[in-house]
């Protein structure tokens, strides 16, 4: 009877070890866990001076978003956020420069070897990009009146409101908002919708507005005249502007005239709708 007893005891004190292990662990695990989701922030880049008018700002980020609005302070303000959970955001760095032609760039780029001009941020194709690194670039920027902007990202969507000149956006994944009270607006995604407006058109000989997954809608003066082209596939296309149609009439794409045509104006998705409004 003793010794069942003392097996007894053990097996239970045993049981109750291994438990008290097994809650340690999984505790551990949690705050792992809980850690790995906490977001961290810092602000990590300013600059201010001065474009000239008609001159360009550029920024070239890869994971985050940039947001744009006017400036009523005569310069151009540039700040930017990191954000991340796991990464190293020391591993990303901000530069600014200006350009040979004035122009200003500033970009955000993510291993030592990689270089930025006007056309976006590259790196060597041998380089593995750090999929633990998920540090992210959030830009703001400002900007005066008569200062042009071309904003790219390739993780992020893209917000541009109040500027008085031409727009070019571009990203791969987010969707863009472009408002302009000059023009022309350009813009770009492949994941994403597109909602543009402009109240001139300037002197553009030709315009593009893409997407692979998402709508387009663009608001456009009620003077515009164009030579239009635009399709889906999954969708519809519709327009507020009396047209010359070319060819038959397929709801999925649209060849025509619009005013005087002086403008080629091309839109094209595959999955949405596109839509061309009057501004209001």
């Amino acid at each position: 009877m003793i010794h069942r007893r003392s097996s007894t005891f053990l097996t239970r004190s045993s049981r109750a070890i291994a438990l008290a292990l097994t809650t340690i662990l999984a505790l551990s695990a949690t705050r792992v866990q809980a850690q790995d989701r906490e977001q961290h922030r810092v602000d990590a880049f300013t600059w201010s001076g001065t474009v000239a008018p008609g001159k360009r700002i550029l920024i070239k980020n890869i994971n985050g978003s940039i947001h744009v609005e006017h400036s009523s302070s005569g310069r151009v303000e540039v700040s930017a956020e990191k954000s991340w959970r796991r990464g190293n955001p020391d591993d990303v760095r901000i530069e600014q420069s200006k350009l040979d032609n004035e122009d200003v760039l500033v970009c955000a780029m993510w291993t030592a070897d990689s270089r930025c001009d006007e056309r976006g941020v590259h790196q060597e194709r041998s380089t593995k990009w750090n999929d633990r690194n998920d540090v992210s670039v959030k830009f703001t920027l400002r900007v005066p009146d008569g200062v042009r902007v071309d904003v790219a990202t390739v993780n992020g969507g893209l917000e541009v409101k109040g500027v008085t000149t031409d727009v070019r956006a571009s990203t791969v994944n987010g969707s863009i908002e472009a408002r302009s009270a000059g023009g022309p607006v350009r813009a770009n995604t492949v994941n994403g919708s597109i909602h543009v407006s402009m109240e001139s058109m300037g002197s553009a000989d030709d315009l593009e507005y893409s997407s692979v997954n998402g709508s387009v809608t663009i608001e456009l003066p009620a003077s515009f005249g164009a030579q239009l082209d635009l399709s889906t596939v999954n969708g519809r296309v519709s327009t507020d502007f009396p047209m010359t149609i070319s060819g038959s009439i397929n709801p999925k794409h649209l060849r025509g005239t619009v005013g005087n045509g002086s403008t080629r104006f091309h839109v094209s998705t595959v999955n949405g709708s596109i839509t061309l409004q009057k501004r209001m």
